[in-house]
């Protein structure tokens, strides 16, 4: 009899898209717990583009200037046109930049965008009322719900009672006063846009800090009471700090009120989500593929989705080689490597993401649909880019129908490592599961579909919202079973959950900078000043153990070990540096980091190795303990683990339920995974 049985509707769209085309009625929303609701009940995700009012993000300048009211007017009703009618996307919101070209005064250059120097209240005053509000109004009449953001983007720094905070209430408070928007239930605002550092209660600036966090929600909290003191009773969506990229502190300290959301930017590199170049302010890296990013989309996202909608106000990606987009990466494969694909998988399993692409809206309204073939793709056909996959998802969302699934399969991630009978999943993270359908367009659907599972021992693996987490070392089974469109299975799987598996697609080389590591000879050598090693997306708890133990061939190279506690790799860790020592022991219970801050072992997201660089080394062995003298027999024969299975590094059962102390007796020399530990037999 299994122990836990539980069923799921996989990637069931949870919400609705609003469906408000060009001459249908447009459902008024509200904010109900975390949902975006209309009026009957029924709970409503947006997708959508943005569009900016200014000579410059308007073709560079080539369509308009000398603030011409009619020309921009004429100019971005023609692309909205072009948008929704000519090239027919399935968009539900837009997103207004009220783009400080008009309030700032002319001849006045402003130092940056942050500077607010030449705001000029008067002229904010007068194109609000004449390019702004008509702009809303046309878009409104084309079906679309509008988001507007203030003018302009917050300085690096920001502080409670600082001039920028005097700024934005001084807008909000104006825009709050103009009933063309506050009795218009279509419009919403955004309260900023990407705030970088605040000012915390502690007196430091900085971002995802307690202080900082208490003193963010402080600081929009002030703008939502002066809205809300003037009549506003619109949705507000509050942006959160690092250009809209840190959210975990609103689910501590929320903005208190009715019809409030938060609004995030997402961009390749950021979360963990793989990029293939530099990309927007943050930067980017090439990333851990989707494990990585579920892991900052867990972190981030997903603790303030617990209690309030989410809106992506800016995100796209393309092949750097088209130049036209500001994310630079790839679609790529749901559970696999790439930006979109994934990003499209965990806006749909958290359920209440609405989201926009923020590609130019002169190039959206320039798709056609025409399919492109490979080596002769262009921007608008390319299934690596946002255009051609977003079109179509945009479509699903939408209910329109789509070419018929060629094929369904079920994945588990990293998407490259097959499902087998027996697999090792790493203690403290996850692996995410979809059924995944291939239409002919040449990128990934995520499906509905019902997924049975039942596990034998919970304590060991856990199934949640898609997910599979390991909770602790050890081993248990699991039956998973789904059904869709005619195309049903059934697997049996032996999970063996271990902390320190030394296998691709577990053991990361290159946590900062390119290191290379050989699975087939275990040698490991790290980037300049790099790190090699596990990290863990829900965190992994070593609490129980009272040391953690590593044993190496080829110490040297400034070889140390170092264990975080928070999933940050520039935050402080513990560091034990091996010298010429091949052996090296942690006390679990008394670990201190570089800054004499203590360690907590129930939650360690990151554990491994750095050294100068291209130094090559070996790791014959990393387990828990409760001996410090301890072998890896040893540390498996506690009474806690009477009866032991065995099993080669591939996941290969070798022995079944035979006594710890008899584990590793008669096997060939090598490597095993006892009961969830590594154990080297000599």
């Amino acid at each position: 009899m299994k122990k836990s049985i539980c069923l799921i509707i996989l990637l069931i769209f949870a919400a609705i898209p609003a469906m408000a085309w060009p001459g249908m009625p447009m459902p008024k929303l509200h904010v109900e717990g975390r949902w975006l609701m209309d009026e009957d009940g029924n709970k409503v995700n947006l997708h959508g583009f943005g569009q900016t009012y200014s000579p410059w993000f308007n073709e560079m300048g080539s369509k308009w200037d000398n603030y011409n009211v009619n020309a921009c007017l004429n100019y971005n009703k023609g692309i909205l046109d072009g948008v929704m009618d000519h090239a027919g996307w399935k968009m539900t919101y837009i997103r207004m930049h009220m783009d400080p070209y008009w309030s700032n005064t002319p001849g006045m250059w402003p130092d940056g965008e942050g500077d607010i120097s030449a705001f000029n209240f008067e002229r904010f005053k007068k194109y609000l009322d004449e390019v702004f509000i008509p702009m809303a109004e046309y878009a409104i009449s084309k079906g679309l719900y509008v988001v507007m953001r203030p003018p302009g983007v917050c300085p690096e720094k920001i502080e409670v009672g600082g001039y920028y905070h005097d700024y934005l209430k001084t807008v909000w408070g104006y825009v709050a006063t103009q009933t063309r928007l506050t009795e218009n239930p279509y419009v919403m605002f955004e309260l900023a846009n990407e705030p970088v550092q605040i000012k915390g209660t502690d007196g430091n600036y900085g971002s995802g800090s307690d202080a900082c966090n208490r003193a963010l929600t402080q600081f929009f909290q002030e703008i939502v009471d002066l809205m809300r003191s003037k009549g506003c009773g619109n949705i507000l969506w509050v942006p959160g700090t690092s250009y809209q990229s840190q959210y975990a502190g609103f689910a501590k300290y929320p903005i208190k009120g009715e019809n409030i959301g938060y609004a995030v930017h997402v961009y390749p590199g950021w979360y963990g989500s793989d990029a293939i170049e530099p990309s927007h302010e943050l930067g980017g890296n090439y990333g851990g593929g989707y494990d990585a990013f579920a892991a900052g989309w867990k972190n981030q996202i997903e603790p303030c989705a617990a209690i309030a909608p989410i809106l992506v106000t800016e995100m796209d990606w393309l092949p750097s080689k088209y130049q036209s987009s500001w994310g630079k990466s790839i679609t790529g494969q749901m559970l696999g490597q790439g930006f979109g694909a994934n990003f499209k998988f965990l806006a749909d399993r958290t359920g209440n993401v609405s989201w926009m692409i923020f590609t130019g809206p002169e190039i959206l309204a320039r798709f056609d649909g025409t399919p492109g073939s490979n080596g002769n793709y262009t921007m608008y056909n390319d299934p690596e880019g946002c255009i051609w996959s977003t079109y179509h998802w945009f479509e699903e969302y939408a209910g329109f129908e789509l070419p018929e699934v060629q094929n369904v399969g079920l994945y588990f991630s990293p998407r490259d490592i097959e499902i087998s009978d027996e697999t090792v999943i790493l203690t403290g993270s996850s692996k995410g599961v979809a059924l995944i359908a291939d239409r002919g367009l040449g990128f990934d659907f995520n499906v509905n579909g019902a997924i049975d599972v039942s596990i034998d021992n919970p304590d060991i693996l856990s199934w949640y919202n898609g997910c599979f987490t390991a909770l602790r070392p050890g081993s248990t089974t699991c039956d998973i079973s789904f059904s869709f469109g005619g195309v049903s299975d059934t697997k049996s799987l032996k999970f063996i959950s271990t902390p320190f598996p030394l296998l691709n697609g577990y053991f990361n080389p290159s946590i900062w900078d390119n290191g290379t590591f050989n699975e087939e000879t275990g040698e490991i050598t790290t980037g300049l000043y790099g790190f090699a090693g596990w990290t863990y997306g829900s965190g992994l708890d070593l609490s129980e153990y009272d040391y953690l133990i590593c044993e190496v061939e080829n110490p040297g190279g400034g070889l140390s070990l170092r264990l975080f506690d928070t999933n940050n790799y520039w935050s402080d860790p513990y560091m034990i540096d091996f010298g010429n020592k091949s052996r090296v022991v942690v006390n679990l219970k008394n670990m201190k980091s570089n800054e004499k801050r203590a360690i907590d072992p129930s939650h360690i997201f990151i554990v491994g190795f750095w050294t100068y660089g291209g130094h090559k080394f070996k790791v014959k062995n990393i387990f828990p303990s409760y001996d410090p003298d301890a072998t890896d027999v040893d540390a498996v024969s506690s009474e806690k683990n009477e009866f032991v299975d065995v099993y080669n590094l591939l996941g290969t059962s070798v022995r079944r339920s035979v006594p710890a102390s008899e584990a590793t007796q008669g096997l060939s020399p090598g490597i095993y995974i006892v009961n969830g530990k590594k154990i080297l037999v000599k």
